[in-house]
Parts: C-alpha cells; structure tokens; sequence
C-alpha cells in the first residue's frame, strides 16, 4: 500500500442521501477512503441497500484501496435507531425490549438481524450500545435514555445483553462496535446536536465501565470513543482527543483492536475546531478509525493528515500502526485480497 492508500484505510465517509454520489467516488478515488457507512434512515429494503453497497465494492481496485474492499456500516441497534428499513429487515425492536430477553434469545435474535445485513452487503454494524444509564434518569439523557437505547440500568444487564447482541452478529458475519467509551449514560445533552457535553461523575475505575470490558473480554473487534468530556478521567480533552481515555480503553481494559471516533466530520460537539485539527488529534491520542458523516471534512482531514505525516515522522509511525489494526480487522471480515 503507498501511504496515501494506508491514511484512507483509517476513514468511514458517509454516503450522503444514501446514495455513491460523485463527491463519495472522487473521495475514494482521490483519498483512498476505504470505508463507507449509510447516515440516515432508509425504507428501501434490502435489495436497495445492495445494490449501494455492490457499487462501492466495485471500486475496490489496485489503484483506490489496494484491492481492499469496504466496511459498508450501518446504526442498525433497534427502536428508533435503525438506519436501515423496508422489505428484507426486520423490525428490530428498542434496546430496553432487548434488555428484558434472555441473552441467549437475544443472541439468536441478533444472529437473524445480522444475516439480513449480510444479504444486503452491509458488514459493519454501530453497535451495540454499552453505556449504561443510571436508574430513574432515562428522561435527562438526551443521546441513550430517551432514545431506549439502553439494555439496562446497571453495567452486569447491559454487559450481558450487549454481548450477546455482538456474539450474534459475529455468528451472522457482520463486525460490531461496542460504543460509547466511557459511556454517555450520565450526560444530558447528546453530542450530535450540542457542544460542551460533560460527564461529571465517570472515574477512572468506575463500575458503570464494566460492560464495556465484558464486550472487550468477548472479542468485540472496535470500540467507539464519545464526544463527551469527563472531568474526573481528562477534564482538558474531549474523550475522542484524550490520550489518558485511550490509554484507560487500550491498557486498563485490555483492548487491541480498532478505537473508532464518534463521528467527527459533522457533530455539532466538535464543530468549532478544525477538520484536519480533528483528525491529527484523534490519531494523536490513539485512535484508529474515523468516522465522518460527510466527505468533504473527510477530504480535509485526509490532506491534514498527509502533511504532517511528511512533516513528522512520529505521526507516519502512527499511522501505519492504525491501518495496521483496521486491515487485521478487515481480514477477519475476509476483505483483504489475501483473506481466507
């Protein structure tokens, strides 16, 4: 791979409108992205959402990606978090009705549901969700509370739930994302739609954590890091920029596979600071896999991320280090030209 081909492995741009539109195949073409995810939600069925994805494989060639081929990601939790819809999904229920299954059901359950993410070329799904939200507050947590994305109220229901969930997606072939670390349950405002997001009460050895290690201990492959700040762990850096965070995921839990940004082409969390600043500080601190809602951050943060890698060769270390978990990753999905 050239190093222009290994910057745009560490990137997920979303398909805007749900569509591979010329801005998506000139980023892929132009900056070597190597993974895509659908941003909205979508009645089109399972036929539609293939015949998307077909396209974006297709352009997994020598020249883009090496001969790569994509994570097509999706939000497909449940509930109201459902990106993909229509003939050939079924209708998932909320992660609070899923919380109240026996695990084993909800495994086979989410077996079912990633089989049909499978037949509609989708391979990577954002979740499930671990944050755990503490009892009788579901009403003031505006991004995991009042959306009923919370198995539980206590880390053991949501650790054993949430694991089953990824246990049965693996089982169907689709890669899960354990998210939000250390957890958006005790916050209020929800970091897609409001800056200075701050928990207040998560410390370093926080029992609410443990269902974020049960996922780790199970094998979930990613891990996505929140937009929130935690004053009590770094009060100086939003989570997806902090080294101490990544360091409490990669050393306190014991975690070596892919660290995932929330999304930070278009958060309103993140909007104040430069996209390339975004990017180079995510890579800084550890993580591996951006997430952008759009291409064109996507674009400038790919260039940024260039620029210093030939200023710096510290940051050329990092980076390959992060593509070197994303395409570990990708093999045991069977998306290298060399995959078993």
């Amino acid at each position: 791979m050239t190093e222009e081909q290994r910057v745009g492995q560490l990137f997920i741009v979303g398909l805007r409108d749900d569509r591979l539109g010329p801005a998506e195949i000139a980023g892929i073409r132009e900056h070597h992205f190597g993974s895509v995810s659908f941003i909205q939600t979508t009645t089109e069925g399972a036929t539609g959402v293939r015949a998307i994805a077909d396209a974006v494989q297709a352009l997994a060639t020598q020249g883009t990606t090496a001969g790569v081929r994509f994570y097509v990601a999706a939000n497909q939790e449940g509930g109201r978090i459902q990106a993909l819809q229509g003939p050939g999904f079924s209708t998932i229920p909320s992660a609070v009705d899923q919380g109240a299954l026996d695990p084993s059901t909800l495994e086979g359950d989410a077996k079912g549901w990633g089989k049909e993410l499978i037949a509609a070329g989708v391979n990577l799904n954002f979740g499930p969700v671990m944050d755990v939200v503490p009892p009788g507050t579901d009403s003031q947590n505006q991004p995991i509370g009042v959306l009923q994305r919370d198995y539980g109220h206590d880390p053991d229901t949501v650790g054993s739930h949430g694991v089953a969930f990824l246990k049965g997606m693996a089982e169907a072939g689709v890669t899960s994302t354990a998210k939000h670390f250390p957890g958006l349950g005790r916050v209020v405002g929800n970091t897609d739609f409001t800056a200075n997001v701050v928990d207040s009460a998560t410390t370093a050895d926080d029992p609410y954590l443990r269902s974020f290690q049960q996922a780790v201990d199970a094998g979930v492959p990613m891990v996505m890091v929140a937009l929130a700040s935690y004053t009590k762990i770094d009060p100086d850096h939003l989570a997806v920029f902090s080294p101490t965070i990544m360091g409490l995921l990669r050393v306190g839990q014991r975690f070596d596979g892919v660290v995932v940004s929330d999304d930070i082409g278009a958060a309103v969390a993140i909007s104040s600071i430069p996209a390339g600043t975004r990017a180079i500080d995510f890579l800084q601190a550890g993580g591996d896999l951006i997430i952008s809602k759009y291409v064109q951050p996507a674009d400038q943060m790919a260039s940024a991320v260039l620029a210093r890698v030939d200023a710096d060769p510290s940051m050329g270390a990092r980076v390959d280090d992060a593509a070197l978990r994303v395409l570990r990753a990708k093999d045991a999905s069977g998306l290298l030209p060399c995959s078993g």
